[in-house]
């Protein structure tokens, strides 16, 4: 196993310790949810889904349009669609047409129940103001039914009731109301009924940011998908098929408008024609009348057709002419490389294709200069290439310039030659067919007009909308908020979080030893020999004769590890052990005098010592008068002289200050600390401390010697050296890590030797390595469920 994954396992063990905390936690979240659940407004889901009709140059009713060049149409743009449906007016228009800025509430003790059928609202207001007030005014009254016939009225839910019969004229903040009652009045006796009016333009962009109107994901499809989530399905189902048909509607008023402008600008245009047409008619007549004329000769007709044949044909060549010499003159006139017109109407497909070349040349010219220059060797090669096309086309269009040239002197003499024939015939056939050509145009012209009239009445009387009705707006029958599988998972994992975050920031800040675990952490190559577990109010400070509890297991296991240190050094005298910590309240007293007595149940002879004459903690502990049997007595000072009256006073020996005493049957020999010196330090520097630790290490098995704090007094380090272990006291929760670096730091130093941990106050859940291997095997615990 690797120190990775016993890291791991650590940290779980810190969280899997407070399940408790987590299975409380858990429980009063997903208390939290079933209680929001009971008591939130579900919302239901309606949807729609239509098709946008493509309109196709071929069968659009705007044909007519496109023939007159007036308006132009192609396919639907899909976002273009989405917009038009999701217009606020749209919605303006709904809620006025359904009535959704006044809402029903039948009142509860908890929450309301709001009424939106029609069939379930007992009655009906009536609003005698302008519907303009109405529109803008927001408010709320409180209704409560008496009968069929009367009703109280509260504009305030604290205000005092008006009795009004139903029918009844009364006035209000907004205006004037006519109350009438519906069919289920009866079920709504003596039920309190809050009714809200809100202003149609924030209810209408309420719906408006709720209606999700959204094309298909499918590419180039033409399907638009339609959402609304409202606490009634109903009115969720009604807002959004009242949208479609109101997309609809405008889409045929629309067309219909268009419709009304062609057919007048038709009707309008076949006026003035035909006023045209009836005069040249009459010019005709009159001319034809006062010159006699009846018909002319067949052979002034085939004149007249091919003066015409030839006219145009001489504009047609014409027309290539200076085309032909436009491009020259633009080709000549450049100077560098440009973008030259294509399709001009030029009827040479050499040219056009030599043009196009060099237009897509030119443009991979200019790509390359954004990055290079021009002396790079692929535009020096595109260069030759379109200056020899330019040469091509210049050469090209000579040619066809020529040859157009010699087309025209052609066309011209023909034509002299035609006219010479038909100027020599009289006048009157010349002037007879000017007229004869415009009433020709302006007839035509006014049957087209009269066609297309028919046409646009036609087409436009059967228009249809844009949009196909895919599946009209459903509901979907259950609610889709809150949900509740989501709502349990939130709340399952909030209350897995709250706990987690607070154990986790409380590690984080956690500067505190715990177990052994952390101060081995901490302890570098010193060792920790044994944890200590916490006491409870009721437990026994010292240890009894055959004694099973954890703390006296624990004390156990200290003996044993200190007897096997022992035996590796081998240090004379090697039965002396002094127990000191960082500072007071660790616990150095409590361990020196249980040491004192896990030794003394094997039958070893022991002295417990006081060293800490500074602040003495032994008396708390033991008492010395009438030989103590029990450490429940009261503690109390001994009268008989201590350690400082023996470094004073030479004529004293270590029997004169040695108090033997029987602690639960374990028999005890201490050795108090004394009055409280002047010079505690300078005491300690005494030669008779060595002689003292000299005798009492051959008079006895054991020798635990409680000293003073080492980060507070230099009192232990100047008789450490009479020491063969030495035991450091670290409180769990109490000492902080970073106190720890100071007896690293003596050991390393050569000033403290025989060093180890013992760590004191152990919760139960964190002795052994993360509380996973404890003590206390003779105890057993019976689980919870066993006394069901």
């Amino acid at each position: 196993m690797n120190d990775s994954e016993l890291d791991l396992k650590g940290i779980l063990q810190s969280y899997t310790k407070h399940w408790k905390w987590f299975a409380l936690s858990i429980l009063v979240f997903v208390s939290l949810a079933i209680l929001y659940l009971r008591y939130a407004i579900p919302e239901y889901s309606a949807t729609a889904k239509i098709q946008i009709l493509e309109e196709s140059n071929g069968g659009s009713e705007l044909n007519v349009l496109e023939d007159l060049n007036l308006f132009s149409s192609g396919k639907t743009k899909m976002e273009d669609e989405i917009e038009l449906i999701n217009a606020r007016e749209n919605f303006i228009s709904i809620v006025k047409n359904l009535d959704l800025n006044i809402r029903f509430f039948l009142q509860g003790n908890i929450k309301d129940a709001e009424l939106y059928d029609q069939k379930a609202k007992p009655f009906s207001v009536n609003f005698l103001a302008n519907d303009s007030i109405i529109s803008n005014s927001k408010a709320v009254f409180f209704v409560k039914v008496y009968s069929e016939t009367s009703f109280g009225f509260r504009e305030k839910e604290d205000s005092p009731e008006k009795k009004i019969e139903f029918g009844e004229k009364f006035n209000t903040e907004l205006g004037d109301i006519i109350m009438t009652p519906n069919a289920n009045l009866e079920r709504y006796k003596t039920r309190n009924i809050r009714v809200m009016v809100n202003p149609v333009n924030a209810v209408a962009d309420y719906y408006r940011k709720k209606t999700n109107v959204r094309a298909n994901d499918t590419k180039f499809s033409n399907i638009i998908n339609l959402t609304l989530n409202d606490p009634i399905e109903q009115r969720a189902v009604d807002i959004i098929n009242s949208l479609i048909n109101i997309n609809n509607s405008n889409a045929v008023r629309d067309k219909k408008e268009i419709a009304d402008r062609t057919t007048k600008f038709i009707n309008d245009r076949i006026t003035e024609i035909y006023s045209s047409l009836s005069n040249v008619d009459e010019t005709a007549e009159n001319y034809k009348t006062s010159r006699g004329i009846a018909d002319l000769g067949s052979q002034s007709n085939i004149n007249f057709n091919q003066s015409a044949a030839s006219e145009q044909q001489l504009q047609e060549v014409e027309i290539q002419q200076n085309i032909a010499n436009s491009m020259k003159d633009l080709i000549n006139s450049q100077d560098g490389y440009d973008i030259i017109p294509t399709n001009v109407g030029l009827n040479d497909a050499g040219i056009a294709n030599t043009a196009q070349r060099y237009n897509e040349l030119v443009s991979q010219r200019k790509r390359l200069l954004e990055s290079s220059n021009e002396k790079n060797p692929v535009i020096v090669k595109l260069d030759q290439q379109l200056e020899s096309l330019k040469r091509g086309m210049q050469s090209s269009l000579n040619n066809v310039t020529n040859n157009l040239d010699l087309q025209v002197n052609s066309l011209s003499k023909q034509l002299s030659q035609i006219n010479s024939r038909i100027y020599a015939a009289p006048s009157n056939e010349r002037a007879l067919r000017d007229i004869s050509r415009q009433q020709q145009t302006t007839e035509s012209l006014y049957l087209y007009l009269l066609q297309k009239r028919e046409e646009s009445q036609i087409t436009f009387a059967s228009a249809s909308p844009k949009s196909k009705v895919v599946d009209a707006a459903y509901g979907s029958n259950r609610p889709v908020s809150p949900k509740t599988n989501a709502i349990y998972l939130t709340a399952f994992i909030l209350g897995l979080l709250l706990p987690f975050s607070i154990i986790y920031v409380r590690d984080l800040l956690d500067n505190k030893v715990h177990n052994k675990l952390d101060l081995e952490k901490n302890a570098g190559d010193i060792p920790v020999i044994v944890e200590v577990p916490r006491l409870g109010r009721k437990d026994d400070r010292l240890v009894k004769k055959q004694d099973r509890s954890v703390l006296a297991e624990s004390l156990r296991i200290l003996r044993t590890n200190l007897n096997y240190i022992q035996k590796s050094h081998k240090s004379t005298p090697n039965n002396i052990i002094f127990i000191t910590s960082s500072v007071p309240g660790e616990g150095k007293t409590f361990i020196s005098s249980n040491l004192a007595a896990i030794y003394a149940n094997t039958g070893k002879k022991v002295l417990l010592i006081g060293a800490d004459i500074r602040n003495p903690k032994l008396y708390d502990f033991f008492t010395t008068d009438d030989m103590i049997q029990t450490d429940k007595i009261k503690p109390k000072r001994s009268t008989k002289d201590g350690l400082t009256e023996y470094l004073v006073n030479s004529n004293l020996n270590v029997q004169d200050i040695t108090i033997p005493a029987q602690v639960n049957e374990n028999s005890i020999d201490i050795i108090f600390s004394g009055k409280i010196p002047p010079n505690p330090t300078e005491l300690l520097m005494n030669d008779r401390m060595g002689e003292l630790f000299k005798k009492v290490s051959e008079l006895y098995d054991y020798v635990i010697v409680d000293t003073a704090p080492l980060m507070v007094v230099t009192d232990t380090l100047l008789i450490s050296e009479y020491a063969s272990q030495i035991l450091y006291v670290v409180k769990a929760g109490g000492t902080e890590k970073k106190v720890l670096n100071f007896p690293v730091k003596l050991k390393a130093e050569g000033k403290l030797k025989g060093l180890s941990f013992v760590v004191n106050n152990v919760k139960q859940s964190n002795l052994g390595y993360g509380g996973k291997y404890g003590y206390g095997y003779g105890k057993s615990v019976k689980k919870w469920w066993k006394f069901a």
